[in-house]
């Protein structure tokens, strides 16, 4: 998720004294389960990120053909999957229109959950986590209910509340193309789960409309997130850069309860920190910017050590200077490096 900045964030970081770091210790997300060291969206990836000290873990929701909620980066499954292998699987193969871009692939939408299970995960991005493909083959993909299954398993392991994070996928393209209201099926699932607005959970999207219903229909907390490029799907006029400005920040205010930015929106490139975080907090917002990852192939050419796409960056720096900026919490695929860092 992060693209091109911070070319001089190596000396910015380490330029910045140690009581500017005195803060409430911030939330530790992990992005899509403990996705540095197992294939993402998986029941492991989501206990390990909570063995190493994660607050909350996001399953990212797509649905099924017999409408269950699964955990999917994308709902286009031969990224994720072992899919495109199996011949039993490719009458289901599709050309979609999904956001405005084709692709073509496996749905999740077109799978019921009995097919979908005979399916196996993989790694998305082997070629900066050539370790995490040993895993390949191994898990199945998870429902929502198995991973709060597993939530609360681990909270009467561990003694502590873990939080979910989940974000609704594709709100706008599921109710058009396949008549599927993810609102509907979220509430609903959620309520099923014994899960209230009182317990940790805040619900993320790309989208406004999905937002706006889940704050007329419900009290849990919402997070809007907020892409570096363009603007939310369905509502064209609107601009995620226009977000970010106090004005779109007090009209965001009013139907979600914080903001999930781009990491450089809250760092600028030469390692100084926006307004962003104080604006936000100046309208009662929380901010959990995305995406903290120590590999080379995720981070800015300043901060690689020329090793490979696999190989650890100096990402201690970028992260030093985003904790830094006084945001509420933070999204990684690294919860234990991330915990070291912070100090936690």
């Amino acid at each position: 998720m992060v693209r091109t900045l911070f070319l001089s964030m190596v000396a910015a970081a380490l330029a910045i004294p140690g009581n500017a770091m005195a803060q409430d210790e911030p939330i530790v997300i992990a992005h899509r389960g403990a996705s540095g060291d197992r294939p993402e969206h998986t029941l492991a990836a989501y206990e390990l990120a909570i063995e190493q000290g994660a607050d909350y873990v996001e399953p990212d929701l797509v649905v099924t053909k017999d409408l269950v909620l699964v955990s999917r980066h994308e709902n286009e499954l031969s990224g994720t999957t072992d899919v495109a292998s199996r011949e039993e699987f490719e009458h289901l193969r599709r050309d979609k229109t999904i956001d405005g871009q084709r692709v073509a692939g496996w749905f999740a939408e077109d799978f019921t959950l009995a097919e979908l299970r005979t399916l196996r995960a993989k790694e998305r991005v082997p070629s900066a986590r050539p370790e995490n493909a040993r895993f390949d083959g191994l898990y199945q993909v998870p429902t929502f209910a198995e991973i709060v299954q597993l939530v609360r398993a681990k909270e009467a392991e561990t003694g502590r509340r873990i939080g979910l994070y989940p974000e609704i996928k594709h709100p706008k393209f599921l109710l058009e193309d396949s008549g599927i209201d993810m609102v509907d099926l979220v509430l609903k699932e959620l309520r099923d789960l014994g899960i209230g607005a009182e317990d940790p959970l805040y619900i993320q999207s790309f989208e406004v409309g999905v937002l706006r219903r889940l704050n007329q229909r419900s009290d849990y907390k919402l997070v809007q997130l907020i892409h570096p490029e363009g603007g939310p799907v369905d509502e064209p006029d609107m601009r995620y850069a226009d977000m970010i400005t106090p004005t779109g920040l007090e009209e965001l205010a009013e139907y979600a309860d914080g903001i999930g930015p781009w990491l450089g929106y809250v760092i600028r490139e030469d390692g100084s920190t926006t307004s962003l975080v104080a604006d936000a907090h100046a309208f009662e917002l929380k901010v959990h910017p995305w995406t903290l990852r120590k590999e080379n192939g995720f981070l800015p050419a300043a901060l690689q050590n020329g090793d490979g796409a696999a190989a650890d960056g100096k990402y201690r720096a970028l992260w030093i200077a985003a904790i830094a900026s006084g945001a509420d919490g933070f999204f990684t695929d690294n919860v234990k490096e991330f915990m070291e860092v912070a100090g936690q």
